[in-house]
Formats: C-alpha cells, structure tokens, sequence
C-alpha cells in the first residue's frame, strides 16, 4: 500500500518540514509513503500534475474546506478498507492558495475537510500526516498519545 500526499506548493519553514518529516517517517513503517510537491499554476497544468501523481488503482481524497469532517477513526476505516480491498493507494490533494481545481475536486472519491477554518497547505499538510500516522496506529491496535 502506498500512501501519497500530493500539495500544491513546498514547505520551506526548517521547523515543520521536520515534524512532516518524522510523521512521514513513522508512516513508513507501515506503508510507502511518498510526498508530491506540484507546482502551481493555471488550472489546467495543476490538474495534469495532479493526475499524474495518481497512481492508478487508487482512492483519492481531496481536502477541501467543503468537504466533510472525519473522526480519526473514521479515516482509519478508509485506510483499512483500502488495504483489504485491492486499492494500489490512497493519495491526498491539497491544494494551494486558491485551492484545488474544482475539476480535480469533482474526480475524487473523498472530499475531506480537515477544519471548518482554511489552514494554510504547510499547516494542512502537517495536521494530514499526523492524522494518518494516527489511522494506522488505530488500525494495528498500536498505542498513541490521544
């Protein structure tokens, strides 16, 4: 299983790409995981960067402030099933400034909200892999602080 987070921009702050990193780390131990930063741009050319990230055979979840708010459990459900159901990966689309292309948003499987509020993407991406390092230490009965 392969766990790919796809945003929009690249996080240059020395402090939280070293907490993205470790949680990265940590996620490793029970998937590949793989970070795709895409350049921005038109519409256009960011929707084509963000199909090309998508492996095929996977399910995609789109973060978007619309979207609906998951428990943490309720995520690790989605990373269960996948494994137990033949999905290559799931990858995560954040976008940037502007958010995602309403088009790549319509494609995806899952339109998650990770707050009501808009973070900035290095922040989303931060709360996203703390949040699936937490799925798989829910999946495997793991302990983590709560």
């Amino acid at each position: 299983m392969r766990i790919v987070v796809a945003a929009v921009g690249k996080v240059k702050e020395r402090g939280l790409r070293e907490a993205i990193d470790e949680y990265a780390k940590r996620i490793g131990r029970h998937a590949r995981f793989e970070e795709v930063e895409i350049k921005d741009g038109p519409d256009v050319e960011v929707a084509a960067r963000f199909r090309r990230a998508t492996p095929d055979r996977s399910r995609v979840v789109a973060l978007e402030v619309q979207g609906v708010a998951w428990s943490s459990e309720r995520l690790a459900e989605l990373v269960r099933s996948a494994e137990n159901g033949g999905v290559s990966a799931i990858v995560f689309l954040i976008g940037g400034a502007y958010g995602l292309p309403a088009e790549i948003s319509r494609e995806a499987d899952v339109r998650l909200s990770l707050s009501a509020m808009t973070l900035p993407h290095r922040i989303a991406r931060l709360v996203l892999v703390e949040q699936i390092y937490r799925a798989y230490t829910i999946v495997r009965g793991e302990p983590y602080s709560h």
